[in-house]
């Protein structure tokens, strides 16, 4: 999370635009009608808003005004699809700063880095493997929750320091091969928590994922004298 002082004005600016505009493509992509008729997928929509909240709560703040904490987004997305997902994003920032946690000059930034982009790679990649209809459970798990989660703490990480960069607000560092090894220290506790959380839906609650087809998945296996015939 970045800082409003830390960014200038333009940038600020554009990037409130641009997320705003994601906003309401998902709000005009979002099913409202079924989402109003299914009790159970409003209280998974609002449990979702709590629950990134509360782990967005949880997060480090340095004295430069930078912010670090775990973004969730990837789990959010294959449990609501990428329209809600955006939407539950929407709401834990408004949460943010209704304490105080976060500046209004910097929805749009924080926005694009912690919401837009975490939920166009985790569908990128939903959609990717549902092209390829693997009937391997892992490889839903995997190449779903836990690959796109730690390429999203990736990405999100580089593109903030690109911003900070761009306006002159940050100088890469000469030690950039030690830079790098620090992102594993990142990249994987994020991989970690989506994949955990996608495994435990998985095996308890599949009918709550949007993106999980359990026909597919979770059918039985055929039998040796039945594969002969």
């Amino acid at each position: 999370m970045i800082a409003a002082e830390l960014l200038e004005p333009d940038t600020l600016m554009t990037c409130t635009v641009v997320y705003v505009g994601t906003l309401l493509f998902a709000a005009w992509r979002s099913p409202w009608l079924e989402l109003f008729s299914d009790s159970r997928r409003q209280h998974l929509l609002f449990g979702t808003m709590l629950a990134v909240f509360l782990l967005w709560l949880v997060r480090r703040d340095f004295p430069s005004g930078l912010s670090f904490h775990f973004i969730g987004m990837t789990a959010v997305t294959l449990l609501l699809d990428w329209p809600l997902a955006m939407l539950a994003g929407l709401a834990a920032q408004l949460g943010l700063l209704a304490l105080g946690r976060q500046d209004w000059a910097a929805l749009g930034v924080n926005g694009l880095l912690l919401v837009t982009i975490p939920v166009l790679i985790a569908e990128g990649c939903a959609l990717l493997v549902e092209r390829a209809q693997p009937h391997n459970l892992f490889v839903y798990i995997f190449c779903s929750g836990f690959f796109p989660a730690a390429l999203t703490a990736l990405i999100c990480l580089m593109a903030g320091l690109g911003l900070l960069w761009m306006d002159g607000r940050y100088e890469m560092p000469p030690w950039l091969e030690d830079f790098a090894g620090y992102l594993w220290l990142i990249m994987f506790p994020e991989a970690f928590i989506n994949g955990a959380v996608v495994s435990g839906l998985v095996v308890y609650y599949p009918e709550w994922l949007e993106t999980f087809n359990r026909s597919r998945y979770l059918q039985a296996p055929w039998k040796d004298d039945e594969t002969r015939r």
